[in-house]
């Protein structure tokens, strides 16, 4: 199959790149923008209580779900506000109101509690107004995000003259202020993913045209995937979350040029056997091929597996990202070796060591020292990687995204201005719908007594009056929480001691659910403990049978799994001791365990194939186990280095996105690469393997030598990935040898 790919593209390059270039330009024109969003409850099913109090709250209660927009009002001197300033603040409600888009906001500003009292400050330093949404509006569209630009502007109009500042925050405007932050973000990020790769190709290959090769054909790759993904997120109603266009930048560019290296390295070792630019194509992609489709494979198996996720993001994430792996995986295979043929030796210019074969002298000395001592070394980094696992223990998971955005944002400042002058918790209520069963209503004494329990509540520090709907079957109970309503503490007395009274003391024939901000995190947290249990063991097992049909073995995949697990393990433990213990951090981004996990395991195991491929080569020679894991280290370290390398720093760019969720997600991936790399294939599995022996290939006894085996240069190696001619360094020497 590889070889006929080979053939296709050598013989017939022109074809192949102006067939790209063709479903490049058809996708971009036809196809849908990729849209994302920022509501959590979103990403629920609909059998959870929040979603349930939303639906019935949206219906019943339109324009009374969490604020649109919430404005803060403070005297421009720091003084208290008078009682012209509060009326200035009322005339500038009243015109505000009128001058709002009518598609998405409530042409009206609420300054005044349920309860009819001015939403003023105890201190007097400052007061509110809310601006709800109005009916079947979402407060995250591109029409709710325009409208809060506007509002921003005719706020600064109407205050201009006054002795008044506004700031404004809530939903929307957090919405607004996320989808900059990601643009800018997407920017920073993919200027120094790019720049990274730039850099360490030349310092690998020295050549102009291999540093630009990458940026050029990735471009071309992201927009026929995300063109894809938005296809498929409008087919199967997906939502993914706001970071997916950053994700997608760094995972497109590290896993393609990790994929285009893997490629590069075989043909310039054809080349330097003395065979032509076509041959030498053939070559390289029947022997790399296998390596990038078992690479790509296992990476894509592991994304898919968030399909069977209770959570839209991740049902939306695991799809898009195994579709931009699945077209890096097709262009690996098609488009690079065509661009290469046209290319030829030119590919390499000016350089011209590239005709030189580069020592690996460090990578053979640690080789040998684990040959000799593969218990030290498995122990040695065996243990490494636990003492790290335990901290994992201590991972405490943060659900709220508005708390990833930068500090100089105005719905940041706005929402720290608010805390200080007000309940944390009266920045949105949350509230508690009652609702009649069938043909009932509710009755208002009933519903008093309710709220007097409701206020009895551990984490309730006020309860606005019921509001009972036109039909009076549904009711509204407001409360409003001790503690922030995104945080940690609220969601821990939500799902207690709220819900407890709220289900228990619910009047006779009527059904309550609690809805808000920490409803939604509570349900999170239950539908995360859910996914974990059925994600995590489901893509272990489907890589673990790649493993074994690849390996032709029962007893390496798993000891190769249970060194994934290890890394993963101990990736999430480096990451609470940077941010939760060093950053002082309360908590980590609910979904980080799962892209640590699937990244690490699907990389990790890439990874261990080329370590483990050519350790079994080695044994193939005539070798012993332990003399095979010392040459396996000589010759697949320097591969697994430079792509360990390349795609750990790309993820690190995501820390340069001042976004605090991208921050910690590219300190997690790019550590967890490194183990990978590093510790785990490096060491780790060829030590184990060393030790053992000859049973970690059964049943199929692979390593056994074969009759005739090595006679050959072009029969000799293995057919599994990451193989390569006796004698040959393997991708990646050059990161040793400086060259």
């Amino acid at each position: 199959m590889f070889r006929a790919l080979g053939n296709l593209a050598s013989r017939r390059p022109w074809f192949v790149i102006a067939a790209w270039v063709v479903v490049a330009v058809g996708v971009v024109a036809f196809a849908p923008a990729l849209q994302t969003t920022q509501e959590e409850s979103e990403f629920l099913p609909d059998h959870y209580e929040s979603v349930k109090a939303t639906e019935l709250q949206s219906t019943e209660f339109p324009g009374a779900t969490t604020p649109a927009a919430i404005l803060v009002f403070e005297r421009a001197d720091g003084a208290a506000l008078t009682e012209d300033d509060q009326a200035e603040v009322g005339r500038i409600a009243e015109e505000l109101g009128p001058r709002l888009g009518k598609e998405t906001f409530v042409p009206q500003v609420v300054t005044i509690t349920p309860d009819g009292q001015p939403q003023l400050a105890e201190d007097g330093l400052a007061q509110l107004g809310v601006i709800g949404l109005a009916e079947g509006a979402t407060g995250f569209d591109p029409q709710a995000f325009e409208d809060g630009e506007a509002l921003r502007e005719d706020l600064a109009d109407l205050t201009d003259g006054t002795d008044l500042e506004v700031q404004s925050t809530g939903s929307v405007l957090q919405g607004l202020d996320s989808q900059d932050s990601s643009e800018r973000s997407l920017a920073i990020v993919g200027i120094a993913t790019i720049v990274l790769i730039v850099g360490l190709l030349a310092i690998i290959f020295r050549s102009v045209i291999i540093c630009l090769m990458p940026v050029v054909i990735v471009t071309l790759v992201s927009m026929i995937a995300t063109g894809l993904i938005g296809w498929a997120n409008e087919a199967f109603d997906l939502k993914a979350d706001s970071s997916i266009e950053t994700i997608l930048v760094v995972v497109l560019y590290g896993i393609g040029t990790d994929y285009i290296l893997f490629f590069l390295f075989r043909y310039r070792e054809r080349l330097r056997q003395g065979a032509d630019t076509r041959a030498a194509v053939v070559h390289a992609l029947e022997r790399a091929g296998e390596a990038i489709a078992s690479a790509g494979g296992a990476v894509i198996v592991a994304f898919l597996a968030l399909l069977l996720s209770s959570l839209g993001i991740f049902q939306a994430i695991g799809p898009a990202l195994a579709i931009a792996v699945a077209v890096t995986l097709v262009a690996a295979l098609t488009l690079v070796p065509a661009v290469v043929t046209v290319l030829g030796r030119a590919l390499f210019w000016p350089s011209k060591k590239w005709r030189r074969e580069p020592e690996a002298a460090r990578f053979a000395q640690a080789g040998r020292s684990l040959g000799r001592r593969p218990g030290v070394f498995a122990a040695a980094s065996g243990l490494l990687m636990a003492v790290l696992a335990l901290f994992a223990l201590q991972f405490s998971p943060s659900f709220d995204f508005s708390a990833s955005l930068p500090e100089d944002v105005e719905s940041t400042q706005a929402l720290e201005t608010f805390q200080d002058h007000f309940s944390a918790g009266a920045s949105e209520p949350v509230p508690v719908i009652v609702r009649a069963d069938e043909g009932g209503t509710l009755e208002e004494s009933a519903l008093e007594s309710y709220a007097a329990a409701l206020g009895e509540a551990e984490g309730v520090d006020q309860v606005y009056p019921p509001q009972l709907s036109e039909d009076g079957s549904t009711a509204q109970i407001s409360l409003v929480l001790a503690e922030d309503p995104a945080s940690d503490a609220a969601m821990k007395d939500v799902e207690g001691p709220i819900r407890d009274v709220a289900h228990s003391e619910a009047p006779e024939g009527t059904e309550a659910y609690v809805g808000g901000t920490p409803s939604v995190f509570a349900d999170l947290q239950d539908a995360m403990a859910r996914d974990y249990s059925v994600v995590f063991p489901v893509a272990a097992l489907v890589i673990m049978v790649i493993l074994a049909l690849l390996l032709r073995s029962l007893v390496a995949p798993w000891y190769l799994m249970a060194a994934v697990g290890l890394g993963f393990a101990a990736t999430l433990g480096a990451t609470v001791i940077v941010f939760q213990h060093i950053g002082g951090d309360e908590g980590l981004i609910f979904m980080l365990p799962i892209y640590i996990y699937l990244f690490v395991t699907a990389l990790g195991t890439d990874y261990n194939i080329l370590m483990i491929a050519r350790l079994r080569e080695e044994a193939r020679e005539g070798r012993s186990p332990r003399d095979a894991a010392a040459e396996a280290v000589k010759h697949a370290g320097p591969t697994i280095a430079a792509a360990g390398v390349i795609l750990a720093g790309t993820f690190a760019s995501l820390m340069l996105s001042g976004n605090s969720l991208m921050m910690s997600m590219g300190f997690a991936l790019s550590f967890g690469i490194l183990v990978a790399a590093f510790v785990m294939s490096m060491f780790f599995t060829p030590a184990l393997t060393a030790l053992i022996g000859h049973a970690a290939w059964w049943p199929g006894h692979g390593d056994e030598k074969r009759p005739g085996h090595g006679s050959d240069a072009e029969d000799s190696t293995a057919s599994v990935p990451g193989t390569s001619e006796p004698g040959t360094s393997e991708p990646g020497a050059e990161v040793s040898a400086g060259r």
